[in-house]
């Protein structure tokens, strides 16, 4: 059973270092994104200095905020000793690389990133395997949208690079007063992991399970080729560990993660129906079935989203196309280096 939970604010990006249990924070850090307003970092008091899971997008603004969270507990910045990051993306790796070499912390990060981390290159381009994927996928003009996305300034000063330390799944990693369970959640990313604190029952859960979004799958510079197979393994695996308090990334912290696991698998069963009947229908390629459905809970057409919403919507399906085809649902055929589908019925 799921200690019990702190109040709360009614809104999870309320500023401040917000207590979840004894000795644990909840710090909300602004993002600067459309749509997704802040991300949780999580503080850890320890008598071997504090520990801090996952660190923001680097930048004054997200240094000036962790630090005035920390002041507000009675600590300095530089008492961060060790950060864990659940994955590579900005929002989670960046500051920890920033507060690295400002002041000594040691970074963790899961090993299976090490793909996006070591081949990280923008001479590239800032999307180059999705570009490939989309063309894959039937949508030649956003493949061709997406590879004209240029790279920024502020992305080539983005700190990016290896960690001081790759984690592996089952480590344990004990602290004065709890340890810390690290487990290999594929799927958001292939290196994702969450960590688990049996002590007080939480899981710190990154992007892996969120209260209020549907992860997106694969969104990183060098995918797996078959996201949504590993994220529902690792939603699977995530089911059968003890129910504990839930420490999302993005939203308030909840009560069950089994709870939001359970919805979760639910919705991905009811999107492969839906794949399905449009397979059905005559849709035959992951482009065309993403533009027969509804995306956000607007229920917007895809020709509404961003352009990089658009390829996240369509390469989902792609791999929801997958799942099916591995199952015997559907058939599939390369055509002129596009990926096409049939209904097996």
């Amino acid at each position: 059973m799921a200690p019990p939970l702190l109040e709360q604010p009614d809104d999870w990006t309320e500023p401040g270092a917000h207590p979840v249990v004894d000795g644990v924070y909840r710090i909300p850090l602004t993002l600067p994104l459309d749509g997704l307003a802040a991300v949780n970092v999580y503080l850890i008091e320890d008598d071997d200095g504090l520990v801090l899971i996952d660190s923001g997008w680097a930048g004054p603004d997200t240094e000036k905020a962790l630090t005035e969270a920390v002041q507000s507990l009675g600590h300095r910045l530089d008492d961060i000793g060790q950060i864990i990051v659940t994955h590579a993306h900005w929002d989670h790796y960046t500051q920890a690389l920033a507060l690295r070499e400002s002041i000594g912390s040691r970074v963790r990060i899961g090993w299976e990133e090490r793909h996006t981390i070591e081949g990280f290159d923008l001479e590239d381009g800032v999307w180059p395997r999705q570009v490939e994927l989309l063309r894959e996928c039937g949508a030649p003009e956003l493949a061709a949208h997406i590879a004209a996305v240029p790279v920024e300034q502020s992305d080539r000063d983005m700190p990016f690079g290896p960690p001081d330390e790759w984690l592996r799944d089952g480590e344990r990693i004990d602290l004065a007063h709890r340890r810390l369970d690290i487990r290999a959640t594929p799927g958001h990313t292939r290196g994702h992991v969450v960590v688990g604190d049996p002590t007080d029952g939480l899981l710190f859960s990154g992007d892996h399970v969120l209260p209020h979004i549907t992860p997106s799958l694969g969104f990183e510079r060098s995918p797996e080729r078959y996201p949504l197979r590993s994220y529902l393994a690792s939603l699977r695996l995530t089911r059968q560990l003890p129910d504990a308090l839930l420490l999302p990334a993005h939203g308030p912290v909840t009560r069950s993660v089994h709870t939001r696991v359970d919805q979760l698998i639910a919705h991905h069963e009811e999107r492969l129906d839906e794949v399905l009947r449009q397979v059905a229908a005559g849709a035959d390629t992951a482009h065309a079935v993403a533009g027969a459905l509804p995306w956000t809970r607007r229920r917007s057409g895809l020709d509404e989203l961003p352009p990089v919403h658009r390829m996240t919507a369509v390469l989902e399906i792609d791999a929801h196309l997958d799942v099916l085809a591995q199952l015997g649902a559907v058939r599939a055929q390369r055509v002129d280096g596009v990926r096409r589908f049939t209904s097996a019925a």
